[in-house]
């Protein structure tokens, strides 16, 4: 799964995902692109999973860009753990996004395969093809 090699501190908190977003909201590389449109966060699972079922489904026939990077450590307490003495463990990584990113970019793709196919499965989060 993707993480960082090193973090200055731990845990995080929650922060806030109000507004749009202004780093990568322009398609500056690639043919076309998944824009999301609503705020949220994307677990290192999600976007290893995306990644191999765009790679699976282009095979060589194109490229993929992946502009997303789980920076953001989420912690958990164990199950049936009473309230207090302190914050969970570091449990997994997340991508903050907003609404207006582009998280995945591709390009030269056969014209067989149009955008539509590439969002066929829901997702948790909802999101948009744009050219």
């Amino acid at each position: 799964m993707l993480m960082p090699k090193k973090v200055k501190y731990r845990k995080q908190q929650r922060g806030r995902m109000t507004g749009k977003a202004w780093r990568g909201s322009t398609l500056a590389f690639g043919q076309y692109g998944l824009k999301v449109l609503e705020p949220g966060w994307i677990t290192d699972r999600q976007i290893e999973a995306s990644r191999v079922a765009m790679t699976r489904f282009v095979k060589r026939g194109g490229k993929i860009w992946i502009r997303l990077f789980p920076d953001k450590p989420v912690t958990k307490k164990p199950a049936e753990t009473r309230m207090g003495k302190g914050k969970g463990a570091p449990d997994h990584w997340v991508a903050v996004v907003r609404p207006g990113r582009f998280c995945l970019r591709w390009k030269a793709f056969p014209s067989r395969m149009r955008k539509k196919q590439c969002v066929s499965r829901p997702t948790s989060f909802r999101c948009a093809p744009r050219s």
